[in-house]
Formats: structure tokens, C-alpha cells, sequence
């Protein structure tokens, strides 16, 4: 008899166990991984297909496609001009010393490179002098061609990641994305839009590297993002 009545209250508290899972979101917890799953799974397929793309030279010169890294279901995303030397060599974006700079720009307001997405406009290193692609100090900004060519894959990129802030760094990124022909210095801390989503140019970092004065316009524009990312 006590057997009995054990199992029935056991049943019962598995049952609003499971009741309460389904009424506080346990299915969409699961949910959520499922979603962030098959967000890598598609940026693996994309990533596999730009790396057969010659729709342009910069295919035919490239040592690796530089696709992108970080989370992918990220709250922010930043887009730069495109890969330079290093960046090339270790098929990461933003590797170099400007890539460092960045990396501490990103931790100055709360975050690591992991919990955000970094790209490029362009996925392929442009290079000034294509016959040595062993050379530093080779770097060009993309062509308009070049760009167009490269934007539906940043379409998709941002289609898949579906982030809440974009950050465009540097006026190729920002009239690439935005389609506007603006110099970066007019536009940036300006809000603009792409697809409802939030975009905010500012100074690529490369160009803190060469002016030390206008690291106070980024620092004020990242303050900004952060206070959007907060909303």
C-alpha cells in the first residue's frame, strides 16, 4: 500500500516538474542552443562557399579568405575594411596592431573579442603590389568593385548573426554598408540604420595608430554602443 501511494507521488511531482520546465522556458532554453547551433552551422556553409569565390582578383590573390570570428549570436558587430598582411597570413580578421588596439577598445567597455562578431567588408586581403604577397606595408582600401562583389556575403553574415548594434570601422566599411559616399569624419557617433538594425560608424582603429587625436572620438562613440547595448 505505502509502495503504491510512494510511486503515485512520484509520478506526480515529475509531472509538475515538467510543468513548470514548459511554464518557465526549459523548451526555450533548449530552444535558444538549438537556434546558436545551427547559426554556426550556417556560417560554416558560408564560409565554405566564399572560400571557392573568384568573382573578383582579389580571389585569385588572396593567401586565406578571411571570414570572420567571434559569437554568433552576438549582441554587437563590428566590420572593418578588410584584411591586411597579417590577417592574410592567419586567415583571422584584425590580427595585427591594429587588431591589438582593438582588442582593447572592445575590453574598455566590458567585453572580450569572444562575446561579439568581427569581420570585414571584404574578405580578401587587397594588395598594392601583387607580386610579392610576402610583403608588408601592402595594403590598399578595397575597391568600389571589390565591395559590391563581397556585400552579399556580408548580407548573409549579418542575415544569420542577426546582431543588435553594427559598428562600421572607417569610411570603406561605412559607405559600403550604408551605400553613402560621406569621409568617415562627418558620419561617425552619427545613429544610422541598416535593416532596422543599429549602425554606428567610427575611426578604424588604424587610423588611432597614425593620430593619436582621435582616440577621444572613439572612446566617446564606444560609450555610446555601449550605452545602446545596454538599452
Amino acid at each position: 500500500m505505502n509502495t503504491n501511494y510512494n510511486c503515485i507521488q512520484i509520478l506526480k511531482l515529475i509531472k509538475t516538474n515538467l510543468e513548470d520546465n514548459i511554464e518557465w522556458g526549459e523548451e526555450n532554453v533548449y530552444g535558444d542552443m538549438n537556434i546558436v547551433q545551427n547559426q554556426d552551422s550556417m556560417l560554416t556553409e558560408l564560409k565554405q562557399k566564399i572560400s571557392k569565390c573568384r568573382k573578383c582578383n582579389l580571389g585569385n590573390e588572396r593567401i586565406n579568405i578571411v571570414f570572420g570570428v567571434g559569437n554568433s549570436n552576438a549582441s554587437l558587430m563590428l566590420i572593418g575594411e578588410a584584411p591586411g598582411y597579417e590577417e592574410d597570413h592567419q586567415g583571422e580578421p584584425f590580427v595585427g596592431k591594429a587588431g591589438q588596439l582593438l582588442t582593447k577598445i572592445i575590453n574598455a567597455i566590458g567585453y572580450n573579442r569572444q562575446d561579439i562578431y568581427i569581420t570585414n567588408i571584404v574578405k580578401c586581403h587587397p594588395m598594392k603590389n601583387i607580386i610579392n604577397c610576402n610583403k608588408r606595408d601592402n595594403n590598399r582600401p578595397p575597391t568600389i568593385y571589390e565591395i559590391n562583389h563581397c556585400m552579399q556575403y556580408l548580407e548573409k553574415q549579418i542575415d544569420i548573426i542577426k546582431p543588435k548594434i553594427i559598428v562600421t570601422l572607417g569610411s570603406s566599411a561605412t559607405k559600403g554598408l550604408l551605400n553613402i559616399d560621406v569621409n568617415i569624419s562627418i558620419v561617425r557617433g552619427t545613429i544610422m540604420k541598416y535593416k532596422n538594425i543599429i549602425v554606428i560608424p567610427t575611426y578604424h582603429p588604424a587610423a588611432l595608430l597614425r593620430n593619436n587625436n582621435l582616440k577621444k572620438y572613439v572612446w566617446a562613440d564606444m560609450k555610446q554602443i555601449r550605452k545602446y547595448l545596454l538599452l
